[in-house]
């Protein structure tokens, strides 16, 4: 993805998932790239980024999303994505 907004880098949590963007007029999907990062000195919070590729886009401009969490937030966060992995997986298996 050229003209990266966000840092890609070995660190990244994940530098190429698929991922859309819907709007009232509009859905769209790209690879995206998502990670998750907090400061390394003093880190009071955890911050959830997400950029899809703008050149595969043709109703939304180059951004990327940020959310920021709480460390509480983040593990409910956590907590629920594991829940349905879970549910993925057993699904898969049967």
């Amino acid at each position: 993805m050229p003209d990266r907004i966000l840092k890609v880098n070995a660190y990244t949590t994940l530098d190429l998932v698929d991922a859309s963007a819907t709007g009232h007029d509009f859905e769209e999907s790209a690879f995206a790239v998502c990670n998750v990062t907090s400061p390394r000195k003093h880190p009071d919070e955890i911050t959830l980024e997400l950029e899809l590729d703008w050149t595969q886009l043709d109703a939304l401009p180059p951004h990327a999303d940020k959310l920021t969490l709480s460390p509480e937030e983040a593990r409910s966060l956590a907590a629920d994505l594991e829940k349905h992995a879970d549910r993925v997986e057993a699904e898969q298996r049967d």
